[in-house]
């Protein structure tokens, strides 16, 4: 036995590793199945969240979305869906951050690249979403959609000339693609050059007969030009192919302000209640107690009436509170809701109103950001009997065009009127006041109003000084003027033009003309029965079908035969000022 073999020994540090081996497949093995499980119940809780998708419950499917991101946090389908949600709910910063969160764990996507950059492209990062739109073409060069967006966000970035080019590029590698077409003729028609965006509208619906937004976009073109009855019938074209209500909504909008344009009034008023339907894209929700008025007897009644969009559009529909106040009789009150720089014009103007003002909030919601507009003054103890927008009470009492009254409604302050009076009269000749743009002059916008340096025939016009109505920051252009025209446009010292419209009405009223673009100057002057002439692109829809602006006393409009074409009209105002400043 002593000489026997030993036994075989046992290296203990061999079987640990063994075991350690073992036990780590066996942690895999748990953790995949871990993973699986948690993959699958993610999945299952995705697919709910699609089905409440699917149903238009956009705020339960981001519910269900999120918990399945909760259930496995690389699920990169859930944050996809996600985000998506939370982009429809208005939530655009969240659903930027949740869309790179998918993107991380899924860059082969490309859909994602598309998501994002729309996303980028509603938060104004416009040079961040024309870069991912460029990923996108990368990833999918013969996918129209890439080139679409880029094309549009390089027009919204102030490049129409690159958005034309990458379009029309785009349309050489792919004819048959109507998307490509309609935003080739968007940009056009954006760029001023309605004429020219027809025949790529009417390509595009060729293309693609069910192409609603096409017919909508070629309504709008028709409208710039001033073809209002094509317009309308291009509109009737896009409702009968619409089958999303948002674009039904928004075509219906389109139409409602055409037929007003053309002096549909009744029809185009009654349509025009489109803006007040709470699924409207730009509903503005009332935080008003009281019923909205309907159209029913006023006599003995408290009704508060609502301004509505911009400053300017707050003048013009003030046209009808003459027609409230006399329908309210001595037994009832109208109370109006206004801007707070109109507060004490229109307190003037109607001295048996209570005149206040509205306070705006945006409310944080699962449905989304909604826009609120709150009337503390007529609350509680002051609360009204019924309210309206402004608007909504022009369908009632301006059925047609012999229903306006060509007089001023707003009352200036006589004080201030004498004094800029005694502060003009030391300019020789007639005195003519001068607004040339809106203050909001974007990409978009820029088309509607002509630069200054347009204006040299006009300012060279003998026998008149101009006086400046251009709000906000304007000291170059008018250096400019003075530079190109070698004629002064006068500043009234310490008159803010923003934000004293009180002033600004006043200094209207004091000129022998105000010359405007149609902007909230312009829009100030007619409401208290200045001499006003409107210089325009083209013809526009609150002339009603019109050669003059029906809502204010005195008023002429001058645009060209071709929309933009500022180098035919302005000699022809500069000869009938001429006329003025002899006559």
């Amino acid at each position: 036995m002593a000489n026997a073999a030993p036994l075989p020994s046992i290296d203990t540090m061999s079987g640990v590793d063994a075991r350690m081996q073992a036990i780590s497949k066996l942690e895999d093995l748990v953790g995949e199945v871990v993973r699986e499980k948690a993959r699958h119940r993610s999945n299952l809780l995705l697919k709910r969240a699609i089905r409440y998708w699917r149903k238009g419950d956009i705020a339960k499917a981001g519910q269900w979305a999120l918990k399945s991101t909760e259930a496995d946090g690389e699920n990169s389908k859930a944050f996809h869906v996600l985000a998506m949600a939370l982009e429809r709910m208005g939530h655009l910063h969240k659903a930027l951050v949740t869309y790179e969160r998918a993107f991380q764990l899924d860059p082969e996507d490309p859909e994602l690249l598309i998501n994002l950059g729309l996303t980028a492209w509603n938060l104004k990062l416009t040079e961040g979403a024309a870069k991912l739109f460029q990923l996108y073409i990368a990833a999918c060069p013969d996918s129209p959609l890439g080139y679409n967006n880029l094309g549009s966000v390089q027009c919204d970035m102030g490049d129409p000339t690159t958005a034309i080019d990458t379009l029309r590029a785009a349309l050489y590698r792919m004819p048959g693609e109507a998307i490509l077409w309609n935003s080739l003729a968007t940009v056009l028609a954006e760029e001023g050059r309605a004429d020219e965006s027809l025949v790529f509208y009417e390509e595009a619906a060729r293309l693609q007969p069910g192409f609603a937004r096409a017919y909508h976009n070629l309504g709008y073109a028709y409208q710039h030009l001033g073809k209002l009855e094509e317009a309308l019938q291009s509109y009737d074209l896009a409702l009968e192919r619409a089958v999303d209500p948002t674009e039904r909504r928004e075509t219906s909008h389109s139409r409602s302000i055409c037929l007003i344009g053309a002096g549909h009034l009744e029809e185009g008023f009654h349509a025009y209640e489109i803006r007040n339907d709470t699924r409207f894209r730009a509903y503005l929700h009332h935080m008003i107690e009281a019923p909205q008025w309907k159209g029913e007897e006023l006599a003995g009644k408290t009704i508060l009436i609502v301004g509505e969009q911009g400053l300017g559009d707050e003048f013009m529909f003030a046209n009808v509170l003459p027609d409230i106040q006399k329908a309210v009789g001595e037994t009832g009150k109208l109370q109006i809701a206004v801007d707070p720089r109109l507060v004490p014009l229109f307190q003037r103007s109607f001295p048996a109103a209570q005149v206040g003002t509205y306070d705006d909030r945006t409310l944080i919601d699962p449905d989304g950001n909604k826009a609120l507009r709150l009337i503390p003054f007529a609350a509680k103890d002051n609360a009204p009997d019924l309210w309206a927008p402004m608007g909504t009470a022009l369908q009632h009492f301006r059925k047609s065009l012999s229903d306006f009254r060509h007089e001023a409604f707003l009352v200036p302050d006589p004080a201030r009127v004498e004094d800029f009076r005694q502060k003009l009269a030391a300019l020789p000749g007639r005195k003519a006041g001068l607004c040339w743009r809106s203050m909001m002059l974007g990409a978009k916008r820029a088309k509607y109003f002509s630069p200054i340096d347009h204006w040299g025939p006009i300012l060279k016009t003998a026998g008149i000084s101009f006086v400046n109505l251009q709000y906000g920051d304007c000291a170059a252009e008018l250096a400019r003027a003075a530079e190109k025209s070698g004629v002064t446009i006068h500043q009234i010292e310490g008159l803010d033009l923003r934000d004293d419209i009180d002033g600004t009405a006043a200094l209207c009223a004091a000129l022998d003309l105000v010359l405007s673009a149609p902007t909230a100057a312009g829009a100030t002057a007619g409401a208290v029965g200045a001499k006003t002439w409107f210089v325009t692109a083209g013809r526009t829809w609150p002339q009603l079908g019109t050669a003059e602006y029906p809502w204010y006393a005195d008023t002429k409009v001058f645009w060209p035969e071709k929309f933009g074409d500022w180098n035919s009209l302005m000699p022809r105002v500069a000869e009938e000022l001429a006329a003025f400043a002899a006559g």
